[in-house]
């Protein structure tokens, strides 16, 4: 159990010291390493500095930059300094970045260089890739300020996949609470963590912190790229990775990778952030076999610690866990009742109080005793084990009967010729809506439209199987390894409406 009062100064002198903190692989060739001490003490640096410049405790600080060892260094100092970290999308164009650094009043900027013109906004800003930074660090001792019940560490900021994104105010106490409780199993320190996803959404940058705190190695990789993925766990000896079940889908079809590199290393697998198929799930026991393997679950509102391996109980397979203690859950029906299949409401310790300055979208989802509607639909077995079904607003109506995405792409997926599936809805003057597929074909395979068709047909009820299947080399992404859903939609009518023009 660790006994840090602040999220950003987790240092355990004891256990961690001056062993191997972090593989920065920013430069592929030669990784920068770090030790636990040494990320302290420029921690401590940062904090110094930033308070140097003028900032006060609860002043804003962005950071606007690819995975690097200066990302983690900034948030910490950032932290330690009692002020709040507002991590930033690259992926966002400019004019959002600028949106998202007025809305959230930032004070200063942290940014790399390939960043460094993404904004037009006027503040002052740290380049890590310049002399900035350097001038800006102070070393010396610090001691890190005593957040209150309220203080925000950190405001993350949603995909605005649909309008303008969300921020999201998190505090302190209640991600060290959802920390605390990922640490459970505490020492951990002889694992090496592997990190892909963007440390600007929360799958990335708690692993990031749950790997400083238990005092374990971390091999992070300034973006997901699926080659350097897999060579980055037989060249590091990585037992620990973490991924988007997107992520691991596209590594998995790196054939040549796969089937010649020692991947024996990998003895824990925690796949997040987005549905697993019934196909991956089993890839991912056939390429590490023996591993505990394990697919979580988490909200940028409610935190990582909602579902979890709880009761002594293996999880089963593609399950989420069973509720975690100190955490309340209820599944709501469509007509409003509680039942075991539903919308999943939560209440944790680390739920946001609430949007930044949208307090009618705030009301929207957020009662007053703290419930947090998620929109996301699960369902509960008779011992408790919870699984993800799909989103509710990612639900549509086809002749009367509700069709889930997420469960027809599992049924497509269980094709050996399917690698990849995104089902989306295309209107119909007579269902409303039907579904049809955008599809990435397995290494090698022919499989046709008409084959993917007749699977769904023989696997599915009637009504789910796809009226069109269109072939894709790779789906499009949108966010931190999430297939951009909303983007296919809008291409999947127009090419509907093409098709429906000619005959």
């Amino acid at each position: 159990m660790i006994s840090a009062y602040n999220l950003g100064a987790l240092f355990d002198p004891e256990l961690g010291g001056d062993n191997l903190a972090l593989i920065d692989c920013r430069n592929w060739e030669t990784p920068r390493e770090y030790s636990h001490r040494e990320l302290d003490d420029l921690g401590n640096a940062c904090a110094r500095g930033l308070l140097q410049r003028g900032l006060v405790r609860g002043d804003a600080v962005g950071i606007l930059s690819a995975n690097r060892a200066e990302y983690l260094i900034a948030y910490l100092g950032i932290l330690r300094a009692g002020m709040t970290a507002v991590p930033i999308s690259y992926r966002f164009p400019n004019e959002l970045i600028d949106f998202v650094l007025g809305d959230s009043s930032v004070k200063h900027l942290f940014c790399d260089g390939q960043r460094r013109n993404a904004f037009n906004a006027d503040l002052p800003v740290t380049n890590f890739d310049s002399a900035d930074y350097e001038a800006l660090l102070d070393p010396g001792p610090f001691e890190a300020v005593r957040p209150d019940d309220t203080d925000v560490a950190m405001v993350l900021y949603t995909s605005g996949s649909s309008g303008r994104p969300k921020g999201v105010p998190l505090t302190q106490n209640g991600h060290l609470w959802a920390l605390r409780g990922r640490m459970a199993n505490w020492p951990l320190n002889h694992h090496r963590l592997l990190i892909a996803a963007p440390l600007y959404h929360m799958n990335a940058l708690c692993t990031c912190l749950f790997g400083h705190a238990a005092s374990t190695s971390t091999v992070l990789l300034p973006e997901f790229d699926s080659r350097h993925y897999l060579k980055a766990i037989a060249r590091f000896k990585c037992s620990w990775i973490t991924s988007v079940p997107t992520m691991l889908a596209m590594a998995f079809m790196e054939e040549d990778l796969v089937n010649s590199l020692d991947l024996s290393s990998v003895s824990i697998v925690r796949m997040g952030s987005a549905p697993v198929s019934p196909k991956l799930w089993q890839r991912v026991e056939e390429i590490f076999p023996g591993a505990n393997i394990m697919n979580g679950y988490g909200t940028t509102e409610a935190g990582p610690m909602v579902f979890g391996a709880t009761g002594g109980k293996p999880v089963p397979p593609m399950s989420v866990g069973r509720k975690v203690a100190e955490v309340d859950v209820k599944l709501i029906d469509e007509d409003g009742n509680e039942a075991d299949q539903g919308v999943c409401w939560q209440r944790t310790p680390a739920n946001t109080l609430g949007y930044l300055n949208l307090p009618d979208k705030s009301a929207e989802v957020i009662t007053a005793d703290g419930w947090y509607d998620s929109g996301d639909v699960f369902r509960r077995d008779a011992e408790g084990n919870y699984y993800f079904v799909g989103r509710d607003d990612d639900m549509f109506v086809c002749g009367g009967e509700n069709i889930y995405p997420g469960q027809v792409e599992g049924i497509l997926v269980g094709h050996e010729g399917v690698e990849q599936s995104c089902v989306v809805p295309v209107p119909d003057d007579i269902k409303g809506e039907k579904p049809i597929a955008f599809v990435v074909r397995s290494f090698g395979s022919t499989v046709t439209e008409d084959e993917v068709k007749q699977h769904a047909l023989a696997n599915a009820p009637a009504f789910q199987h796809p009226r069109m299947v269109i072939f894709m080399d790779e789906l499009p992404l949108a966010g931190p390894g999430k297939i951009d859903r909303k983007g296919l939609e809008a291409q999947g009518r127009e090419i509907w409406q093409a098709k429906e023009a000619k005959t």
